[in-house]
């Protein structure tokens, strides 16, 4: 049984070693040359303004997790939508069950204020 996975395990030691080669080569070769214009920090090429060490208000968080929740939970509508035909009216009836937990869950967060952004 174990020969069938002997290819396997040498496609991820080749793979590893590859890796591994690049880091090692990369390290070896590669120009040395730092600058103060290379390390200062930028995003997307504008200089950053203020500190690295900023704080977030914890709203940024919760919407940002509301939002990963919410999309993830629809994620799930795909697969229903593909085999709609074949699920037929009970399919239909628990989709609607599973929006109207998923509006009973958004209405609770807008009461609470989690979406607010004051």
């Amino acid at each position: 049984m174990l020969r069938e996975y002997v290819p396997l395990l040498m496609l991820i030691g080749l793979v590893v070693l590859t890796a591994a080669m690049m880091i090692v080569m990369s390290h070896m070769i590669g120009p040395r040359r730092p600058t103060e214009v290379k390390a200062a920090p930028y995003e997307s090429g504008i200089p950053s303004l203020g500190g690295t060490r900023g704080r977030f208000s914890v709203k940024f968080y919760l919407i940002a997790l509301l939002f990963v929740v919410f999309d993830v939970e629809m994620v799930f509508m795909i697969p229903w939508a593909v085999a709609f035909r074949r699920l037929g009216l009970l399919g239909l009836l628990e989709m609607l069950v599973f929006l109207l937990v998923l509006c009973v869950g958004l209405c609770y967060a807008w009461m609470r204020g989690a979406l607010d952004w004051d």
